[in-house]
């Protein structure tokens, strides 16, 4: 995530995934609808950074970004609702430093599915006129350093990077089966079926032995091998780093994606019906892969932005 963010804190001039604005008054009718229209585009433009407190060529203004700063950033996600329907909370709200000015960088993911606006965001600029920041219907992206309708040109990149995504899912996959011991099969079943037993002659068999050296079988209760859901695992993690660096709910997305974690049952386990859960195990592993390397995170975070621009 600071790679991230330092990147954009260089840049001399706005861009597709970076964005200046030299203050924000959410006091102002239009400033919602406007804060809202440029996250909803940087999403869909596959995530970005919005630095608030620099002028349109990177220069701080002096703005005191403490009001923004204070804002709980649920609410900044219930305003994204009322206007798209979708609960995204895909982005983080920071302050940062440049040339010794406080700012406000507000750090945007991409999503898979562009964010269209349902009610549009229409605000009173005078006792007796209205000005529309967005459209009901319209789907905005980043166009450059705005924020805009979108084009055939949006939706064609947005297939792209969903077929990059499943391509290397894919690839994951025949990783998995290329490491299989010789004399391995692959089978292949529908997605949530159960293995129990069954009378039927079509039934795929399995074979029970009494070798001890034999894998292990067992009904897990994962409420009691994966107690931690992500705000209790970032505090679990954090009480173990005692200080010495600390982490968010960013950084747990970032762990696992890079590594890999929805495929190790032992660490992260993602229930059907809700949040995922995380084991002490998954706990301990991060905090030892700090431990052998202290910039663990922000490696993380930077191979995670690179896999997904």
């Amino acid at each position: 995530m600071k790679d991230h963010i330092q990147r954009a804190l260089l840049a001399k001039r706005e861009s597709k995934y970076v964005d200046f604005k030299g203050e924000l008054d959410f006091a102002e009718p239009h400033t919602w609808c406007e804060i809202v229209k440029d996250i909803v585009a940087m999403a869909n433009s596959g995530g970005g950074v919005l630095l608030i407190g620099l002028d349109n060529k990177g220069v701080p203004t002096g703005f005191d970004p403490q009001p923004i700063l204070d804002i709980d950033e649920a609410i900044v996600t219930d305003k994204i609702e009322k206007y798209t329907g979708v609960q995204f909370d895909g982005f983080t709200i920071s302050e940062e430093k440049k040339r010794g000015n406080r700012l406000v960088a507000i750090l945007v993911e991409g999503v898979s599915i562009p964010i269209v606006f349902t009610k549009p965001g229409t605000y009173a600029v005078s006792n007796k006129k209205q000005k529309t920041a967005f459209s009901a219907g319209t789907v905005y992206f980043r166009h450059g350093a705005k924020s805009e309708p979108g084009n055939t040109n949006d939706l064609r990149k947005v297939i792209e990077r969903q077929l990059d995504a499943i391509r290397r899912s894919w690839l994951k996959g025949v990783r998995k089966v290329v490491k299989a011991p010789p004399g391995s099969q692959v089978y292949t079943f529908p997605s949530g079926v159960d293995v129990r037993e069954s009378a039927s002659s079509d039934a795929r068999a399995i074979r029970i032995v009494d070798d001890p050296d034999a894998p292990a079988y067992r009904k897990l209760d994962y409420d009691l091998t994966h107690p931690f859901r992500q705000k209790e695992a970032v505090a679990e993690i954090n009480r173990g780093l005692a200080g010495r660096t600390s982490v968010n709910s960013f950084d747990i997305q970032c762990i696992n994606r890079v590594y890999e974690m929805w495929d190790k049952d032992e660490l992260c386990h993602i229930p059907k019906f809700s949040s995922p859960q995380y084991s002490r195990e998954y706990v301990s592993w991060v905090i030892r892969q700090y431990e052998q390397d202290n910039d663990f995170f922000t490696k993380t975070r930077s191979i995670d932005y690179e896999q997904r621009h």
